[in-house]
């Protein structure tokens, strides 16, 4: 009989280089918002994958970034304990791009004694010799990786990779409870869902100033009813987030409420206020309220 295996693959990258994208291509279901903008993902998310001999459980991190105010250290502190359970740990780069936005992070990776993945994401808009001068690159960078081109967009050697990775976890008994797909709670995933809407039809500043507060989560057999509050930093970022009578909230609450549709698989009806929560970002005790951990 096969022995179980289980581990923590942890995915780490600067920002906007695909890996929640990689993740809910893994777990087959949409845990990490995704959008073009920097900095989508704040927390750390986990996605759990069962088979009948293993359990994967991924890490999504935020980009690393060189922080500028509260917020962005204590986004920075969940990447930092990536590299510490991690049994596994996937390095995603994108063609072209020479280094990590933080060095020290860069020689953790360099000199990690764990198996080290690196994955070469967006080949499918690359030209052939330009993805091998990458790989050739990579290697001299960090002889000890194991080099996989990829393109998690269009699931291009996705199976590949995920089943490389599961060789490589250690043996051990599962985790988590085989039926469970991630550690967040539901009102994680509505909080979230409302957050890639603003972050799709806001511009500048606005979408980094909103965090989302979901304060009622009831569900019925039928119907699933939530009213959620969208926190801004400044009076004037609540009338954008309404918008002229009223019509860029109802497009972001309309487009929440059919994914939410979809993730719940049950009809869903979402309430949603804007509220200011002045300069929430750099406030220690509002970022420990919303699951950060301020240093």
């Amino acid at each position: 009989m096969a022995k179980h295996k289980a581990g923590f693959v942890n995915i780490v990258g600067n920002p906007n280089v695909g890996k929640s994208t990689l993740m809910n291509a893994f777990v087959g279901e949409k845990l990490s918002i995704i959008t073009s903008k920097a900095q989508t993902t704040r927390h750390r998310i986990l996605g759990i994958v069962n088979g009948d001999d293993f359990q994967m459980i991924l890490s999504d991190t935020p980009g690393i970034i060189k922080p500028a105010y509260e917020l962005q250290s204590s986004m920075m502190d969940f990447v930092k304990s990536a590299f510490e359970d991690a049994d596994v740990l996937i390095y995603m780069v994108e063609i072209g791009e020479k280094a990590l936005k933080d060095e020290s992070f860069f020689e953790k990776i360099k000199n990690s004694t764990m198996p080290v993945l690196l994955l070469l994401n967006k080949i499918d808009i690359s030209e052939q010799n330009v993805l091998e001068e990458q790989v050739q690159y990579w290697q001299e960078q960090l002889p000890r990786a194991e080099i996989h081109p990829i393109s998690a967009l269009q699931n291009f050697n996705v199976k590949e990779v995920f089943e490389r990775i599961i060789e490589l976890l250690p043996e051990s008994p599962p985790y988590y409870p085989k039926e469970q797909l991630t550690d967040r709670p539901e009102r994680f995933f509505v909080n979230e869902t409302i957050r890639e809407k603003i972050l799709q039809h806001y511009k500048k500043e606005i979408p980094y100033a909103v965090e989302i507060e979901t304060e009622e989560f009831i569900e019925d057999e039928e119907i699933i009813r939530m009213r959620s509050v969208i926190m801004v930093e400044r009076d004037s970022q609540k009338g954008i987030i309404i918008g002229h009578k009223g019509n860029a909230l109802k497009r972001v609450g309309v487009e929440a409420r059919k994914d939410l549709e979809k993730f719940f698989d049950k009809q869903v009806h979402i309430e949603l206020y804007v509220k200011v929560n002045k300069n929430w970002r750099s406030n220690p005790n509002q970022l420990r309220r919303f699951g950060y951990n301020p240093q």
